[in-house]
């Protein structure tokens, strides 16, 4: 996943991810996705920087959640639902604590109750020590139905390829984050949540590599120019985000080099400030 700057005199950087994707890793307690990256000057060609890629794939993911939920979230959710108790879910869980403080319940289920215990103990452990989970609390789930009727947000990190969040469950007002299916094949949702919801996405690629949307315009559910819009849009305002109280609305992400880029240059000044200071 190579991305570079068309203006090297303002962001002189080109960067390359090497990743590769193992679902089956779950049964070894490891993440399904490992990464390199590897940072350039682009205007000279030299490497400025190797980084733990994987590292950066879970936070650059968890923070684009987050922005989306921003703007597409009631800013007074009180309950998560974490779908998946993988390597991600703890950065997408405080990344959307940190999005709406307002949140003081999280409910995490996935297949392997084994593992959801295990998080759940550990983010416990963790609300005595961070500033804003102490508040917080955590439950485990096995009724997904039941969790999901519940949820202000609720927020996919699996690699199913079968629905897993159904949208006759949602309720009103509800915000589902989606963020594990990067192919055709894979799907944590139905077709009658994307068609209930009002659906953005992080990029253009969602539209030809998230399951959930593939699979919704090949049965006729939406169209692509339905797709209300992406996060630069809703960012910039060219594009309006939550309307009311009542809408369900729908955040679609499938990463993006460019994001890698800048999440490479923010760790790597970061970096160079602190130990400059």
């Amino acid at each position: 996943m190579p991305a570079w700057s068309t203006n090297p005199s303002t962001l002189p950087y080109t960067g390359v991810k090497l990743v590769t994707t193992h679902p089956s890793n779950s049964d070894l307690n490891l993440p399904g996705v490992h990464a390199s990256y590897v940072l350039f000057n682009s205007v000279t060609g030299q490497t400025l920087a190797s980084i733990d890629g994987t590292e950066l794939t879970l936070r650059r993911t968890a923070s684009v959640s987050a922005v989306a939920s921003l703007y597409l979230s009631k800013p007074m959710s009180q309950i998560l639902l974490m779908v998946g108790a993988g390597a991600l879910a703890p950065h997408l869980i405080k990344a959307h604590l940190t999005a709406r403080p307002s949140i003081n319940h999280v409910i995490i289920w996935n297949r392997n109750p084994l593992k959801v215990k295990h998080l759940v103990d550990e983010l416990r452990i963790e609300s005595g020590t961070e500033s804003g989970m102490e508040r917080v609390r955590f439950e485990d789930c096995e009724n997904i139905e039941y969790a999901v009727a519940m949820a202000d947000i609720v927020s996919c990190a699996t690699c199913s390829e079968t629905p897993l969040v159904y949208g006759k469950w949602l309720k009103a007002g509800a915000h589902l984050d989606l963020v594990g299916s990067y192919k055709p094949t894979m799907r944590e949702c139905d077709d009658e949540a994307v068609r209930r919801g009002r659906v953005f996405v992080d990029n253009e690629a969602a539209v030809v590599e998230a399951g959930e949307l593939v699979g919704a315009f090949e049965r006729g559910v939406m169209t692509k120019e339905e797709i209300e819009g992406d996060l630069v849009e809703l960012i910039k305002g060219d594009k309006s985000g939550r309307k009311d109280d009542k809408e369900i609305t729908v955040f679609v992400s499938v990463g993006s080099a460019v994001v890698d880029l800048l999440s490479a240059q923010l760790a790597y000044e970061s970096f160079h400030n602190r130990t400059r200071n």
